[in-house]
């Protein structure tokens, strides 16, 4: 099926709070700044379950990235009154002297919105000004720079409220495929012919070495299976020559955390589906795949295969089929494959959604650094069209990544 571009609006999405008769305008919000996330975990996560709310501003994801770094953090706070409207968690990072306050996750993150209450009206262009001024205001003493990356300008049906702001195309696109309570309803979207003649050959393959498991990971043994995650694609990844942008310890760490933030009913921010091999190899983990869920929206965050084990099976893509046919049947909306533009994902997608980032100066520094920034997005764009350059940058990055491992390893042995 042709890929359409949109930006959401014509997206599924389950009923929610409908917003207030009498909405609140922008101008009414005060700003200030709150250090200590548990102070005000009651409205985070009350603003967290609004469909227009990206799962990646939720409180458990952000609390798991900010235990694993050691990045100062504050949250940016609107309030009308005693009522908390508004949200901003950030994590100030220090780069050539620039403090950047960007949101938690950092590329980890598929799509950003910040926590904005329904009851807040669309603001209009003096409201956004006052607003860009309350925000410098309150965090120039801590940052010069705010940087929000993939940013929808419309998601849910909903423009979102900083749209206005949108500074820059982000790089990447993300990828969905809407779903129906009905599998066969969603494959129709498809070509579904083509689509179950692949499953098949794929589950024939498996089953003539012994067969498998979908395997949904428990608390016994999802820490391991994250485990193994990590050596698969690190493998895979130097196997490209491409950097593993999973090597970093926090960012391991930062993932566990996740595996330990207890449930809400169906909502998780990550949980790990894997297809296990019997016969000749049994208990073999051929694919694993990470995903996280808020209401309706069922995301993918991260997979990996074994190319030793029963390569010619697809077991990748045979374990999105089962995925997404899980999440058709537990009653969710949407299936989203994240960012970065790759043949499995179009292949599986009607929907593709471009993101914008919105940067804002805090200090004359940040106001400075802004248009460089700005600058050197449009040239990373120019090299990415290129498909030798952009090889040629992919395995020169690979390579100092290599060496980074290599020197932090002989460090650790002396």
């Amino acid at each position: 099926m042709r890929q359409r571009k949109i930006f959401q609006d014509d997206m599924p999405s389950r009923a929610e709070p409908a917003p207030e008769a009498e909405q609140l305008r922008f101008a009414l919000l005060e700003l200030d700044l709150v250090t200590d996330p548990h102070g005000i975990e009651h409205e985070w996560r009350r603003l967290e379950q609004f469909n227009r709310n990206s799962l990646h501003q939720g409180f458990d994801w952000c609390l798991a990235w900010i235990r694993s770094h050691e990045n100062p953090y504050v949250m940016l706070r609107g309030t009308v009154g005693d009522r908390i409207l508004f949200i901003l968690p950030l994590e100030i990072v220090t780069d050539r002297g620039l403090k950047i306050a960007r949101l938690p996750g950092g590329r980890f993150n598929n799509i950003n919105t910040g926590l904005f209450d329904p009851a807040l009206a669309l603001p209009d262009t003096e409201e956004l000004q006052n607003f860009v001024y309350g925000l410098n205001q309150a965090l120039k003493a801590v940052a010069d720079l705010v940087v929000l990356d993939n940013v929808p300008l419309v998601w849910r049906g909903v423009a979102h409220p900083l749209s206005g702001l949108a500074s820059i195309e982000n790089l990447n696109h993300t990828f969905q495929l809407p779903l129906f309570s009905n599998f066969e309803a969603t494959l129709s979207q498809l070509n579904a012919k083509s689509r179950r003649k692949k499953f098949r050959t794929q589950s024939r393959r498996l089953e003539a070495i012994g067969g498998f498991d979908h395997v949904i990971a428990d608390a016994d043994g999802r820490h391991e299976l994250l485990d193994l995650f990590f050596r698969q694609k690190g493998e895979r990844l130097m196997a490209f020559g491409l950097p593993n942008v999973f090597h970093a310890a926090s960012t391991q760490t930062f993932f566990h955390h996740l595996l330990d933030a207890p449930p809400n009913d169906d909502d998780a921010p990550l949980v790990l589906h894997a297809i296990r091999l019997r016969g000749d190899h049994q208990g073999k983990i051929a694919a694993i795949a990470g995903v996280s869920r808020k209401g309706d929206h069922v995301l993918c965050q991260f997979s990996s295969i074994d190319e030793s084990l029963c390569p010619g099976a697809s077991p990748g893509e045979l374990l999105f089929w089962l995925m997404i046919e899980n999440a058709c049947h537990r009653g969710a909306s949407i299936f989203d494959f994240g960012v970065g533009d790759q043949p499995y994902k179009r292949s599986w997608c009607t929907v593709e959604t471009i993101q914008h980032d919105i940067l804002i100066p805090a200090t004359w520094k940040g106001a400075l650094a802004r248009p460089l920034l700005l600058a050197l997005t449009k040239a990373k764009a120019a090299v990415k069209r290129n498909r030798t350059l952009y090889a040629w940058m992919q395995r020169r990055r690979a390579a100092k990544c290599e060496s980074a491992a290599e020197t932090a390893a002989a460090s650790s042995e002396a």
